[in-house]
């Protein structure tokens, strides 16, 4: 009787483990699947970015832009002068259509977008260095009513992009608020608080 428990523990235990090895292998091939590899990255993206919520650096640690040098073009062909943002709360978010986190955190944005858009003091810029038609496309098909535009020249220093999403809100001071990299929640409680915030400080 003792025996047969053991035997049967040991099946069940065997059982699990092929399982959760048969679980591996399949998403390790999926990965592996170009047609599906991004799908999946985009799900687990989306997965982090409804937790992660962008943090507002401290005023004693905050960089500010020297400049507005830096002029950038819609996918429609009209020139934007930053110099215009100048002495608004501006939101800057640099993604590609490629990229599976800046396709997670978009719907966010774009909420966040609709929220503020009515507001002229705030500015939203989504910078991409892609073909104007590939852009022109991912928009269409997702519905997003935000502008995306392309550097015609190159952008301040301060905002130093190495890896993309990358997201910057600065203040009418032009105080850097908030700097995140990677998927986040930017319609969230946390990142309204920092605009309005911002829209008062002067």
């Amino acid at each position: 009787m003792v025996m047969r428990f053991f035997i049967n523990n040991d099946m069940a235990r065997s059982k699990k483990v092929n399982i959760s090895n048969l679980i591996f292998i399949v998403a390790l091939v999926l990965l592996l699947i170009p047609q599906t590899r991004q799908p999946i990255q985009i799900f687990l993206n989306k997965a982090i970015a409804a937790i992660v919520k962008p943090s507002v650096i401290d005023a004693s640690e905050r960089q500010t832009l020297s400049n507005y040098d830096w002029i950038l073009k819609d996918v429609s062909g009209n020139d934007f002068d930053f110099h215009y943002a100048e002495g608004k709360v501006v939101i800057i978010n640099f993604w590609a259509t490629w990229c599976p986190p800046c396709i997670a955190e978009m719907p966010s944005l774009n909420e966040l977008y609709q929220h503020y858009i009515p507001n002229d003091d705030v500015v939203f810029l989504f910078v991409s260095n892609e073909d104007k038609e590939l852009l022109y496309e991912f928009m269409t098909h997702n519905s997003y009513s935000f502008q995306v535009y392309q550097s015609l020249s190159d952008y301040p220093k301060v905002f130093n992009v190495s890896s993309i999403p990358r997201t910057f809100i600065i203040n009418k001071k032009g105080e850097i608020v908030i700097d995140k990299t990677g998927a986040a929640d930017w319609n969230s409680e946390r990142v309204r608080n920092a605009i309005d915030q911002a829209l008062k400080a002067f």
